[in-house]
C-alpha cells in the first residue's frame, strides 16, 4: 500500500501514528499502546488501511499506485501517460473497461498524430496499474487491455566516421563531454548526468556507473573501464570545471538534459536527428562488430540477462549464423556456365 512517510509518536500516554496525505493535512491515529516495540509492530498495517484509496475508480487506483512506488524513476514517464489516459479511463471502474473502450483510445490517439509506440506505453501503465490493484485488492479482477504491437526496435547507429564528426560539431564543453562518454562507455544518458568526480578512479582507470544515492530498483548500471579518450576527455573536463561534484555541467551547475545540444551538433555534423540512446546504441553496435562476446557487452551495458543483449546486438556480429551457413555449402562444382561446344552437329 501507500509507502507515504509516517513516524510513531507520544500521544497522551501512548503511542500514536502520524503521517501527511498527498494534500499535506497531518493525521493523528492512536495505535492504543504504551509499548514501542507493538507500536512499531502494528503500525505498517494500521498505516496501510487508514491510507487504503477511499475510492475503487481507475484514477483512486492510479494515485495508490503512485504513492506506493514513491521515488521510481517510472513515475515521471507516467505523469505524461496519465495525462493521455484520464479523460477517458479515470472515472471509469476497472470492471467496466473493455477491448472495444481500449480500441477508442488507440483510434484516438493515432488521429491525434501519436504513434503506436507511444499508446503501446499508455495502455501498458494502464494495464500495470489495474494488475498493482488486483494484487492489492482494489480491484477484484484486472480486466484485459488490449495494446497495439510493439514497434520494432529501431536499427539506428553511428558508423565510426559520424560518431567522429559528432563529437567535433558539439560547440559546447557540456555536449562534447557527453558524447565522449556515452561513446566511450554505453552508458544510458541518466546515468552519466548523474555522475559524479568521486566515482571517476582515474588511478584505476574505472568509472562507476551506480548511484549510490537511487535506492529504488532501476535499470541496471556498470562499472567499465576509461579508455584513453574517455580519461583523456575526463581530465580535461575535470581541469576546466566550476562544480566540484557533476561530472557534466554547465556554468557549475547539473545538467538535466542535453538533447537540444545534441540536436544542433547532428544538424552541424550533417547528420540526421541523433538521441542519446542512439549514441548507447552505436557503442554496443561497435562492440559487437568488432567480435566482443555478448557477455562482455552485456556488463558494459549493465544488462542483468545477457539474452536481452543476444536478442538486440547478436545480428551485428561477423560471426552471426555464419557456421549454420557453413553446413549449407553444397558441392556442386564450377557455377561458372558451360559454353557450348564448337565441334557439335
Amino acid at each position: 500500500m501507500p509507502k507515504q512517510q509516517y513516524r510513531i509518536a507520544r500521544y497522551r500516554g501512548k503511542f500514536a501514528l502520524v503521517f501527511y496525505d498527498e494534500r499535506g493535512d497531518r493525521h493523528r491515529h492512536s495505535l492504543n499502546t504504551d509499548d514501542k516495540g507493538t507500536a512499531e509492530r502494528i503500525a505498517p498495517a494500521i498505516y496501510a488501511d487508514l491510507t487504503r484509496p477511499s475510492g475503487r475508480d481507475v484514477e483512486a487506483i492510479w494515485k495508490a499506485y503512485v504513492a506506493d512506488h514513491s521515488g521510481r524513476a517510472v513515475l515521471k514517464t507516467m505523469e505524461h501517460t496519465w495525462k493521455a489516459l484520464k479523460d477517458r479511463f479515470g472515472p471509469m471502474a476497472p470492471e467496466n473497461i473493455t477491448i472495444a473502450d481500449c480500441r477508442a483510445h488507440v483510434d484516438a490517439r493515432r488521429n491525434a498524430g501519436i504513434k503506436d509506440g507511444t499508446i503501446h506505453t499508455e495502455l501498458g501503465h494502464l494495464r500495470m496499474v489495474l494488475l498493482w490493484g488486483e494484487k492489492h485488492k482494489l480491484v477484484d479482477r484486472a480486466p484485459h487491455i488490449e495494446r497495439p504491437s510493439k514497434p520494432k526496435p529501431k536499427d539506428l547507429h553511428l558508423i565510426r566516421q559520424e560518431a567522429r564528426r559528432l563529437i567535433d560539431a558539439a560547440d559546447f564543453p557540456h555536449v562534447k563531454l557527453f558524447i565522449i562518454l556515452a561513446l566511450g562507455t554505453g552508458a544510458r544518458a541518466r546515468a552519466l548526468l548523474q555522475l559524479t568526480w568521486d566515482r571517476c578512479d582515474f588511478e584505476r582507470e574505472k568509472i562507476d556507473l551506480r548511484n549510490p544515492e537511487i535506492t529504488t530498483p532501476h535499470k541496471g548500471r556498470a562499472i567499465v573501464p576509461m579508455n584513453r579518450m574517455v580519461k583523456a576527455a575526463l581530465l580535461e573536463a575535470k581541469r576546466m570545471r566550476t562544480n566540484d561534484i557533476y561530472v557534466i555541467e554547465w556554468a557549475g551547475k547539473p545538467i538535466e538534459s542535453v538533447k537540444k545540444g545534441l540536436a544542433a551538433a547532428a544538424v552541424k555534423a550533417g547528420l540526421p536527428k541523433v538521441s542519446p540512446h542512439m549514441l548507447r546504441h552505436t557503442a554496443a553496435v561497435h562492440m559487437v562488430e568488432a567480435g566482443r562476446s555478448m557477455e562482455e557487452v552485456a556488463q558494459y551495458l549493465g544488462h542483468n540477462d545477457v539474452e536481452v543483449t543476444r536478442k538486440v546486438y547478436a545480428r551485428f556480429s561477423p560471426n552471426h549464423l555464419r557456421e549454420a551457413a557453413s553446413v549449407l555449402e553444397y558441392d556442386i562444382g564450377s557455377l561458372a556456365p558451360k559454353r557450348a561446344s564448337q565441334n557439335a552437329g
